[in-house]
C-alpha cells in the first residue's frame, strides 16, 4: 500500500516538473489605461523617478523604503535603486526615450528573488486623452514556470498595474 502511494507521488511530481518545463520560456504582462491629458504631461511623470512615488502602486508599501537615485536626472541614464523589508530590493534604469511617446526601462530585482525584466510604457494621443500601456516582459527561469503553474503572475502584478495605472490618471489629470 505504501509502495503504491509513493509511487503515484512520484509519478505525480515528475508529471507536474514535465508540464512546468513546457511554459513558455518568456512572459509578458501589460494593462492600458486611458487618461485625459496630452502625453507631454504623463511622459514626465514617467521619465523622472523622483514623480513615481505619486503613482508608483509599490512605493505606497513601505514609506520607509530605502531610495537611491543616480545618474541622470531624468529620462536616458535615470536610475532608482530600492531596499525594504516588504517591497524587496532592486534598481531601475531608463534604457530609452522616445518624447511624449515612449519610455524603456530596464528592471532588476534583486530580493526577494533575483529577475531581471524589461519594462514599457507606451503613450498613444487619442484626441484629448492619451491611451497609456505599461508592460512588462522577460525570461521564465524554471523555477517561474513552476510557480506559474498555481499562481497567475498576469493577475498577482497585474494588479498593481491597475492600481499604478489608476493613480497615473489621477495624477497626470489634475
Amino acid at each position: 500500500m505504501i509502495k503504491t502511494i509513493l509511487i503515484v507521488v512520484v509519478v505525480a511530481v515528475v508529471a507536474l516538473l514535465a508540464y512546468a518545463a513546457t511554459r513558455p520560456d518568456n512572459f509578458r504582462l501589460a494593462r492600458k489605461a486611458v487618461i485625459k491629458a496630452p502625453p507631454e504631461k504623463i511622459f514626465a511623470s514617467l521619465v523622472d523617478f523622483n514623480k513615481w512615488v505619486a503613482w508608483s502602486p509599490w512605493e505606497k508599501l513601505d514609506p520607509k523604503m530605502k531610495k537611491t537615485y543616480g545618474g541622470a536626472p531624468t529620462g536616458k541614464g535615470a536610475n532608482y535603486a530600492w531596499e525594504s523589508a516588504k517591497v524587496g530590493a532592486g534598481r531601475m534604469e531608463i534604457l530609452d526615450v522616445t518624447p511624449s511617446s515612449s519610455v524603456k526601462i530596464k528592471l532588476d530585482f534583486i530580493k526577494p528573488f533575483e529577475a531581471h525584466n524589461l519594462v514599457d510604457f507606451t503613450l498613444v494621443p487619442q484626441g484629448d486623452n492619451t491611451e497609456v500601456t505599461w508592460a512588462m516582459y522577460g525570461p521564465m527561469a524554471f523555477i517561474n514556470k513552476l510557480f506559474g503553474v498555481f499562481m497567475s503572475m498576469d493577475k498577482m502584478v497585474g494588479k498593481d498595474f491597475e492600481a499604478g495605472l489608476a493613480d497615473l490618471k489621477v495624477v497626470s489629470e489634475q
